[in-house]
């Protein structure tokens, strides 16, 4: 048995199960502070208590912040290591959840968000109120100060802690989730971009940055005319979703859970001829632990 991922938006105990866990792991100590880990005071607050759930936004951060020596890319985006880095993310934050959860690791996973769908069958101004997902997730910031004032993540038990600022670097903060619907990006990605990327049988072309016309580009969101895929959902939600500190808002592990899910699809039986398969990672045999959960369906 493996633990199955679903969307969010079609199975009422999956998602009451991953507002649960989220909030469990904001609630959950780390043990540490902002000042303890090296990140500098911000201007709304000195220092920060740190929760499980903030360290997975400092180790985002660290990640972007470790350049190649070309430049051209970080340790975890606009390479290679794009898609198989996020899904180790998933699966240590999947891991986490299902403790906080006390279920077993058949029990629960990480369930995703098809913003393809949402793309496609629904308007540009329907997909910032219309979409199932802010029904379970909470909505558009408010006009005054883009903060989240519906759902299950607002303050005081959900509050951003720590964040990346104009600079880049990490800083301590206090204030509440912000988002800010089709503002920088007008509408979704839809699900014709997701069946454009499928065929294409190079996973990535030597060079290793955000211009060839390969698998993990079109994902990741680089080509044609970006910001696409990936990078537009971020771009589009916007608020927390858009700087390197983007795991502040769960939203980021939905998105990501349907991007592994769209390489899960292109590793699986119907996967591009293997001589076209160019530059990616090994595909997991069924018997490897990654591919057993990383198993998703529509149901």
């Amino acid at each position: 048995m493996a633990a199955v991922r679903r969307d969010i938006t079609t199975n009422a105990t999956d998602a009451n199960r991953f507002v649960q866990a989220v909030q469990a792991l904001k609630a959950e100590s780390a043990g540490v502070s902002t000042t303890d880990v090296g990140v500098a005071a911000g201007p709304l607050a000195p220092d920060r208590p740190l929760s499980t759930w903030d360290l997975f936004v400092i180790w985002h951060v660290w990640a972007m912040q470790q350049l190649s020596a070309d430049g051209r890319r970080n340790a975890a985006h606009m390479g290679p290591v794009f898609l198989p880095w996020h899904r180790w993310y998933l699966l240590v934050l999947e891991a986490n959840m299902q403790r906080v959860l006390g279920v077993a690791r058949d029990d629960f996973g990480l369930p995703y968000w098809d913003w393809s769908a949402d793309g496609t069958n629904l308007t540009p101004a329907q997909q910032r109120t219309n979409a199932a997902v802010w029904r379970i997730v909470g909505g558009n910031g408010r006009p005054t100060d883009r903060q989240v004032a519906d759902g299950p993540f607002v303050q005081p038990s959900f509050d951003i802690r720590v964040e990346q600022g104009p600079s880049g670097a990490l800083r301590a903060t206090n204030r509440g989730l912000r988002r800010n619907f089709g503002v920088d990006a007008n509408r979704l990605p839809r699900k014709a971009d997701v069946d454009a990327a499928l065929p294409n049988g190079q996973y990535d072309v030597a060079g290793w940055d955000t211009s060839p016309t390969s698998f993990r580009n079109l994902v990741e969101g680089w080509v044609p005319n970006g910001p696409a895929m990936h990078n537009r959902v971020h771009v589009w939600v916007g608020g927390d979703m858009a700087p390197g500190s983007s795991p502040n808002d769960p939203v980021f592990f939905l998105n990501h859970c349907f991007v592994d899910r769209v390489w899960a699809r292109w590793q699986g039986p119907t996967r591009p001829t293997a001589t076209n398969r160019r530059g990616g990672p090994p595909r997991p045999t069924r018997s490897t632990g990654t591919a057993r959960r990383t198993r998703s369906t529509r149901s």
